[in-house]
């Protein structure tokens, strides 16, 4: 549902505003494989792995790992230079990290639930380096469109044949799913993909650091959720990785 209502009002943004649609049926497959590598992949392993009874902190942990792991990959892949001192800010803010959701891990992890999580960092890694290199002059509109599109097709028969479960409409459900849509995947997306466009693929990832403790203070407003010293330190070890992992 997620992944067709976002494709349904891109379509309508992109055919009011004029979208450039592209013609190359290769770009329009580098858009799809870039989707499901950073939607579905991503998108599936983490809530695979949660519903499979992995702790949402052990699982924000794991996929902490995608600064790193992103960046070694653009080193390989598209030969971005990584200086020491990015190194040592993408060190520190894993360790912020861990300091922000460790007392938020704990047991659950095994193998049903661990190769969701891992294949989940490695979509969201190879994914944002596939869109970099290979779907990036694509226009975000008409992108949206092809890639949502993409993912919903393959989600479908996923849903009607695997999982059992109904969907209850409740206030709580429909709020969870207008804010996927709207904020995140239409949202937050575009905003990777133009960062990706314009920046480094390194440069972009290190500020996935910045979630966890903006997460951990959302909910400390929130939901009242407390916050000890390890979590404020490691909130300032994020803040000092991301200015030493940003290029000069």
């Amino acid at each position: 549902m997620r992944f067709t209502l976002v494709a349904a009002l891109m379509g309508v943004v992109a055919l009011a505003s004029g979208a450039t649609w592209p013609r190359d049926p290769r770009q329009i497959a580098h858009a799809a494989i870039a989707a499901w590598l950073v939607h579905g992949v991503y998108l599936g392993g983490v809530f695979m792995s949660i519903a499979g009874g992995m702790p949402a902190g052990t699982s924000a942990m794991l996929v902490g790992l995608q600064p790193i792991l992103t960046v070694f990959l653009a080193r390989v892949w598209l030969s971005e230079r990584v200086a020491a001192r990015q190194w040592v800010g993408l060190a520190l803010g894993l360790a912020g990290v861990y300091l922000v959701v460790r007392h938020k891990l704990g047991a659950g992890a095994d193998g049903a639930t661990l190769v969701p999580i891992v294949a989940a960092l490695v979509g969201i890694s190879v994914g944002t380096l596939y869109q970099k290199k290979h779907a990036s002059h694509v226009d975000l509109r008409a992108g949206a469109v092809i890639q949502f599109t993409a993912c919903a097709l393959v989600y479908a028969p996923i849903v009607a044949f695997p999982e059992p479960q109904p969907i209850v409409y409740t206030p709580q459900f429909l709020f969870a799913l207008g804010w996927s849509v709207i904020v995140l995947s239409v949202g937050a997306i575009s905003l990777l993909y133009w960062l990706l466009r314009h920046g480094a693929a390194a440069d972009v990832a290190r500020l996935f650091y910045l979630v966890p403790p903006v997460t951990a203070l959302m909910a400390y407003l929130l939901f009242g959720e407390r916050l000890g010293v390890a979590a404020f330190v490691g909130m300032g070890l994020i803040v000092g990785g991301v200015a030493l992992a940003r290029r000069r």
